[in-house]
């Protein structure tokens, strides 16, 4: 989704000349069209997968949480700025949208830094905090799942992310609707908007909010 203020001929520079998008990762985008058509939408943004590859490659994390895979573009290029020996746990529920992303990891090279959970991500984040060895073990996370839950996500991300550790949180300004009236928000709405107060009060973190795509919060754990 490219943002909204940004004019048609801006963004397409910003793409050409911006960064840099492999054929591979142009297909994936391309398939998913096909098969999804119109809920293709949800696919990041290929400036901001290319914002979130840089940001783990330079803060050399080894292993990340993907939570919401959609068709997997996402994932590619979180796993592309991995180390070879880099984990990503990628959780979703979706077993016929995953399928599609699977190949390109192949043919990208990072099918085996993506480890695929399919289950529902609070039952699978739960685990992991249960599992004390894993707490404080992740250097980074990417959320971009169902609204309604972004608020719990953060809290379970923030306590297995080791300090110093980064969650990038997708959809925050959700088509500008956060900044309407309060009492028109519906449940997704109301939650996105839950989680930027929650995040700017919490003094275990500091963060910023960019205006690409549909916006995105960077938030680090002091």
């Amino acid at each position: 989704m490219k943002q909204a203020w940004t004019k048609p001929e801006l963004y397409e520079f910003i793409l050409n000349t911006g960064c840099r998008i492999s054929e591979t990762k142009n297909n994936l985008r391309e398939e998913t069209k096909e098969k999804i058509g119109r809920l293709a939408v949800m696919l990041s943004s290929q400036e901001q997968g290319e914002l979130m590859k840089l940001l783990v490659a330079i803060s050399g994390a080894k292993k990340g949480i993907e939570v919401g895979v959609f068709t997997g573009y996402s994932a590619l290029c979180l796993a592309e700025g991995l180390p070879e020996d880099g984990k990503l746990y990628a959780l979703d529920v979706s077993e016929e949208w995953t399928s599609i992303g699977q190949k390109y990891w192949e043919e990208a090279g990072v099918a085996d830094k993506i480890e695929l959970i399919l289950a529902p991500a609070i039952e699978t984040l739960d685990g992991f905090i249960a599992d004390e060895e894993q707490v404080e073990t992740f250097d980074f996370a990417f959320i971009d799942a169902d609204k309604v839950n972004y608020p719990d996500y953060y809290e379970k991300l923030i306590t297995l992310l080791k300090p110093n550790g980064f969650i990038i949180v997708d959809n925050v300004l959700w088509g500008g609707s956060v900044v309407e009236d309060p009492s028109t928000f519906d449940e997704d709405t109301a939650a996105l908007r839950k989680l930027s107060d929650i995040v700017r009060e919490d003094e275990r973190v500091e963060h910023v909010m960019l205006p690409i795509a549909d916006g995105v919060t960077i938030i680090r754990k002091k």
